[in-house]
């Protein structure tokens, strides 16, 4: 790889040309004091180095990283055995994958999961290159997450006239400077897509419910959590979610808002592990709230009007709690038009665990040889069907083109992805099967 520089807004940027793509690592696009929302980054001094990677939000991994539990060790294994991660709350950073020659190319942004409170932009499994090589720019942010992303006190409310949310805001912020500044590396400001799974698929949903994210993007693709939320997952006000912060900072030993601001955040986190271990709604209280400001009604009344934009919902056959996340997806379908598409391919390596949550993503990033699992020359042209819809949705939000399996949006029917590509047809999945998958597949969720 030899170096690459550009000279951008911000100023200039030292990236990496790796041949058939270039890339620049960690570029900052916000800063944010904690529990504070972040301010865009307009210019920086001298020539800003990209060539690693940037800081990721500081997570309860850092300390317990709990690989004794089967699903933290599954996972771990998965996506991030190998790896070496650095940690702070300096962390609102993202990495930009483009075609080596100039140009106006589709941009897609990448928000990862983690379910609201772990996760990085650089897991083995979301690397950009081979989407760069295809003609597209790929970005993939990093956001504050637990406590540090959602943490709620009526001192923010005091301050900035609205309070919560602060990692959803980060990622409002993040696609903000993506539209202010993404021409520089060859994106088009016009098309834009997000793209997210888990965690971030529901955050990209939360946005698509926004009218502040009017005219940010122009595509949405959600993969593995999207659609009509169960009422028992729907998000809170954030005034209920004040009472369950106190305790946190209670059982910190914080007796003031400023004090728990300047805590070391090792103890937080002890503290953090003392309430979940005592408490069973900690999920409901560490995830996007309604604050009045991007989720300003109760869901089921936001989603009557989603964004009019280009959707692609996909979920897996053996998905956390299958048979629900087909049936969500395909009831946002009915009334907002989409792409489905429903992975049916069980991973390789004998664990029995099905297309696992998560499983479709190293095929649509085309990140198969980074796996400890055999996968095989099916499973590599699967993947480059899969990237070539990708494609061609972000280019014009429809993924069809010719040489690929005709994909229909539908309300009931599906594209059912399969391991021989030749069979990869439009069907409706069957609720028995995903019913019998979700009780004898060792999904580890």
């Amino acid at each position: 790889m030899e170096s690459i520089i550009l000279n951008t807004k911000c100023g200039a940027i030292q990236g990496l040309d790796c041949g058939g793509y270039v890339k620049f690592l960690g570029v900052r696009y916000a800063t944010a004091e904690r529990f504070a929302y972040a301010t865009p980054v307009k210019k920086w001094e001298g020539t800003y180095d990209a060539t690693h990677h940037g800081d990721v939000c500081v997570q309860k991994r850092v300390w317990y990283a709990h690989l004794e539990i089967p699903e933290r060790h599954f996972y771990h294994k998965e996506f991030r055995e190998g790896q070496e991660f650095h940690y702070s709350e300096d962390c609102l950073n993202l990495n930009i994958y483009a075609p080596k020659e100039p140009g106006c190319y589709p941009v897609v942004v990448f928000i990862h999961g983690g379910g609201f409170d772990s996760g990085s932009n650089y897991d083995s499994a979301i690397e950009g290159a081979a989407l760069a090589k295809k003609g597209v720019v790929y970005v993939s942010i990093n956001y504050r997450v637990g406590v540090f992303g959602y943490f709620s006190h009526e001192a923010i409310e005091q301050t900035y006239g609205r309070d919560g949310n602060l990692g959803l805001d980060d990622q409002f912020t993040a696609l903000t400077w993506i539209k202010e500044n993404i021409s520089d590396y060859y994106g088009d400001t016009d098309n834009i897509t997000v793209m997210g799974q888990s965690a971030g698929a529901i955050s990209i949903q939360f946005l698509c419910l926004s009218e502040k994210c009017k005219g940010l993007f122009s595509h949405a693709i959600m993969m593995s959590g999207a659609g009509l939320f169960p009422s028992f997952a729907q998000p809170k006000s954030v005034e209920s979610t004040h009472e369950y912060w106190l305790d946190v900072m209670n059982t910190a030993g914080a007796t003031s808002f400023e004090e728990f601001q300047q805590m070391d955040a090792k103890k937080i986190f002890d503290a953090l592990e003392d309430v979940k271990a005592r408490r069973k709604d900690n999920t409901y209280n560490t995830m996007p709230v309604i604050d009045g400001y991007h989720i300003t009604k109760p869901v089921g009344e936001l989603m009557e009007h989603p964004l009019p934009i280009d959707y692609m919902i996909g979920y897996t056959n053996n998905d956390m709690f299958a048979f629900l996340m087909s049936k969500i997806a395909h009831k946002y379908a009915k009334h907002t038009p989409s792409y489905l598409y429903y992975f049916d391919i069980d991973a390789p390596g004998g664990d029995n665990n099905g297309a696992f949550h998560s499983s479709d993503i190293r095929y649509v990033f085309g990140t198969l040889k980074n796996s400890h699992r055999p996968y095989d020359d099916k499973d590599e042209a699967v993947s480059e069907i899969m990237m070539d819809y990708i494609v061609q949705f972000a280019k014009t939000g429809n993924p069809n083109k010719p040489g690929l399996p005709r994909w229909e949006q539908s309300k009931s029917k599906a594209l059912h992805i399969v391991h021989e590509p030749s069979q990869i047809t439009m069907t409706r999945p069957g609720s028995l099967k995903l019913l019998h998958n979700m009780l004898t597949k060792g999904d580890p969720k």
